[in-house]
């Protein structure tokens, strides 16, 4: 996820590169780029939904099938929690209000940062817990469950839970001490006990500990941590951001790996291939092992923009910007190709016109990526930048964006972060969420992953109080997941709610309704026999 310097390099710093390191900024000429043609609305007003009758009495059912997101960064309490070492009941109220806000977005997924720098948001064999939450670097518990409470509460909403992880990141600056000095790490932390693991970059007051990517056994016990998790926890995703070998930085630092590659390196790999292997490896793997763990979580990474310019390389981007396959050795392209993701996050944090990577131009070579792969396309969002000078003092922007997005083969959004969405800087979040959020969305269904639609639910009766609408139902022989809610209005039945099964659906106005079961992977069920609700 892209957080603000001097967490980590940003979009906004792509110029600034330039004069830092202009080696790594790739300061190349552009070929031309022709996008491919428009797929069309992918994630606008989609057929009937998966396995579900086309019609609701005597109309057809439609509901948008789209991912709507936002990051939940805990790394430097930037959203959430406020302030490090707070009371449980403090955290819990404020976890609450960030889904509560997802829930009046009409998101269906929140991604939360639960292993920020080498530490964890749950009682871990393999990490300590989380100075961002603690206020601690002493391993001492807080006494509670964080990541139980915020998958149920999550849940309890109807949103999925991505828990995103940096693999690879074992320490930084925080509020009890500098990053690289090995005496402030937890009595626990691993990097304690297995210094060999450990390389510090960049040098001076902002180094941070990185697990060695090179290391098969730092990569596999990074893994295991990441797994513990998953394992443990009713999670729905595994997320990573771009966080790999760290992004370039002036002033002549270099990310001291010379053992490492001396003796893992094959004979005449160059350095450059050798990471981009341990990278590739590191996904690879994960996708394998979450695949044997629990095949329905979904596994994504949310990468640098760029890929390669294609000044440097014919299949890249009509980009002139840092090329992440160079700089921090990250293959999307080759990740995306093998399937080894079920879904990637492009962070487009550049505006339309933007001339050395102009949104217009990039959103349509990732859709050209992922067609035919099966890999959902969600585009992650920059709100972060609304108000800066230039083009993102236009309250439209993010409109724009995500109009453009519904022309190509897009499956949703992520917008960074959760305070810029609370925010809503120059009106620019309400306006997209009125032209783009307005109605509830279902999750887009992902084909490799298990399905089992649930038999049809029954709507019972419905009562009114207080101008509320509340339907009693049952579920059919096999109790779905989540339910979703339609109501005919004119020549259509339209997605008006969706909940978890423990919940009763509620309705918006007199009509006739009709509801459906889906599993856990969306995949959706057919619908109840119609109900007609008076007046």
């Amino acid at each position: 996820m892209l957080t603000r310097p001097p967490v980590r390099l940003t979009a906004v710093l792509v110029v600034a590169v330039i004069a830092v390191a202009a080696v790594a900024f790739g300061l190349v000429r552009a070929a031309t780029y022709r996008p491919p043609a428009a797929a069309g609305p992918v994630a606008a007003v989609a057929a009937a939904p998966t396995g579900a009758p086309a019609r609701c009495a005597g109309v057809p059912v439609r509901a948008t099938r789209e991912l709507r997101g936002m990051w939940l960064t805990t790394v430097n309490n930037i959203d959430f929690p406020s302030r490090p070492g707070l009371s449980p009941a403090a955290v819990q109220a404020e976890y609450r209000r960030w889904l509560d806000l997802a829930v009046a977005q009409q998101h269906n997924a929140i991604f939360v940062h639960v292993r920020p720098s080498g530490d964890a948001l749950w009682e871990s064999a393999y990490a300590p817990w989380s100075e961002w939450l603690t206020g601690k670097r002493d391993g001492r518990s807080p006494g509670w469950d964080p990541m139980a409470f915020m998958v149920a509460e999550a849940h309890a909403r109807n949103l999925e839970f991505h828990a995103w992880f940096n693999p690879y990141r074992g320490s930084q600056p925080g509020p009890d001490g500098p990053g690289a000095d090995f005496a402030k790490l937890a009595p626990d932390h691993p990097l304690r006990k297995h210094r060999d693991w450990a390389i510090a970059y960049p040098e001076g007051e902002r180094a941070r500990l990185y697990f060695d990517p090179g290391n098969p056994q730092a990569r596999r016990f990074v893994e295991d941590a990441m797994l513990e998790a998953v394992g443990r926890y009713d999670i729905d995703g595994v997320h990573f951001d771009d966080f790999f070998y760290p992004y370039p930085e002036g002033g002549g630092h270099t990310f001291n790996d010379d053992a490492s590659y001396a003796k893992r390196a094959d004979q005449g790999q160059s350095r450059a291939d050798w990471r981009r292997a341990n990278v590739n490896t590191l996904v690879r793997e994960m996708h394998e092992r979450i695949r044997q763990l629990k095949p329905w979580v979904k596994f994504g990474i949310s990468p640098f923009g760029i890929w390669r310019n294609a000044g440097t390389d014919r299949s890249g981007s009509d980009t002139r910007g840092l090329e992440s396959h160079d700089a921090i050795y990250a293959d999307t392209r080759t990740w995306v190709r093998e399937r080894w993701l079920d879904y990637v996050v492009p962070q487009l944090y550049w505006a339309i016109g933007f001339d050395k990577a102009d949104y217009a131009k990039v959103l349509p070579w990732w859709s050209d990526l992922v067609r035919g792969t099966g890999v959902h396309l969600y585009i992650g969002q920059g709100d972060y930048r609304v108000g800066e000078d230039g083009a993102w003092s236009d309250p439209a922007q993010l409109d724009r964006q995500l109009a453009l997005n519904d022309r190509y083969a897009v499956n949703g959004s992520i917008h960074f972060s959760a305070k810029q969405i609370r925010d809503d800087r120059l009106g620019a979040v309400s306006r997209y969420r009125k032209k783009h959020y307005a109605t509830p969305a279902l999750l887009p269904v992902m084909p490799q992953l298990p399905a089992d639609p649930p038999p049809a639910p029954a709507l019972v009766a419905a009562r009114t109080a207080a101008g509320k609408l509340t339907f009693d139902w049952r579920p059919g022989a096999e109790k779905p997941v989540s339910w979703a809610l339609y109501r005919v209005a004119g020549d259509a039945a339209t997605l008006v709610r969706t909940g978890r099964a423990g919940t009763a659906p509620v309705g918006d106005r007199p009509g006739t309704y009709c509801l459906s079961g889906l599993d856990r992977s969306g995949n959706e069920g057919p619908l109840s026999a119609p109900l007609t609700v008076g007046r």
